[in-house]
């Protein structure tokens, strides 16, 4: 049985139900073109995938609206998200969503990953929070007012490998994805929102260093374009080989990229050049 890779990248709006109309409408289009009764699919979807173009302290409003009191999961945009991933019976890593923090008013920028029968399997709090200077329209970020980084790393066990989930930032920061190789993970998802700016300047080469350095594959997920709020962000989603090759990738608009995973490839360039990270003292 074939392995299919996916990123959606999308131009999400301030508006959940329209975004999820567009990830409706997207799988629908990449579930058609590909045999589900011959095909795994693991699909990744860009951060902030249900909500953006509006301020963070909109997002908190979001997770406090959204949230559950009794469930196995903690908002209504989970369960929305679980359901698209049993529709179209796909492992969905779906970008990531605000989900409120208990006793506090703040939210988590949180990675969810559902089995292709609704289940939530894996849940990813992002850990490296965006607080910079940036010479964009926005000129400043300061994440960390409304967002509680996470503090755990997560690998998620699914029927065809081992996932690592990371967010953004996060990329900046190869420590995290070497602990998440540690931990036995063959695919690392990176579902952004990389400004136009540093996206320019960073964004592919610091996904093919990761996948260099881990010898895993990348699937990087991206929003892109002009967003309501006037914040441009860079869009290039990848999927990224264990060698580092670029195998799909989609510039501009919105739109699906794919690519065949092949365990062979992890075990055989693991074994022609095993790393092995020396102890520095």
């Amino acid at each position: 049985m074939k392995v299919k890779l996916s990123a959606i990248q999308l131009n999400a709006k301030a508006d959940v139900e329209q975004n999820l109309a567009t990830i409706n409408k997207l799988l629908f289009k990449l579930t058609q073109a590909t045999n589900s009764e011959e095909n795994e699919h693991i699909v990744v979807l860009p951060e902030c995938c249900l909500f953006f173009g509006a301020s963070d302290k909109a997002q908190l409003q979001l997770a406090k609206n959204t949230q559950l009191k009794q469930s196995t999961m903690h908002s209504e945009l989970q369960l929305a998200l679980g359901a698209l991933a049993k529709a179209y019976q796909v492992t969905l890593i779906a970008g990531t969503i605000p989900i409120i923090v208990a006793d506090s008013d703040k939210f988590t920028n949180s990675s969810c990953a559902f089995s292709s029968h609704g289940e939530l399997i894996g849940r990813y709090d992002k850990i490296h929070l965006f607080d910079v200077n940036v010479q964009d329209n926005e000129k400043n970020y300061c994440e960390s007012r409304f967002t509680q980084a996470g503090k755990k790393p997560c690998v998620v066990k699914t029927p065809m490998a081992k996932v690592g989930l990371t967010v953004c930032f996060d990329l900046r920061f190869p420590e995290l994805f070497q602990k998440l190789r540690t931990l036995g993970a063959d695919i690392i998802t990176v579902p952004s929102a990389f400004t136009r700016v540093t996206g320019k300047a960073h964004w592919q080469t610091l996904l093919q260093a990761r996948a260099i350095e881990n010898q895993v594959y990348i699937i990087a997920a991206g929003q892109e374009g002009v967003h309501e709020n006037g914040r441009e962000t860079w869009g290039h989603s990848l999927i990224v080989s264990p060698w580092g090759e670029t195998l799909a990738c989609i510039e501009q608009g919105e739109g699906i990229i794919s690519a065949d995973f092949i365990p062979e490839e992890i075990t055989k360039i693991r074994a022609s050049m095993p790393l092995k990270h020396a102890v520095i003292s």
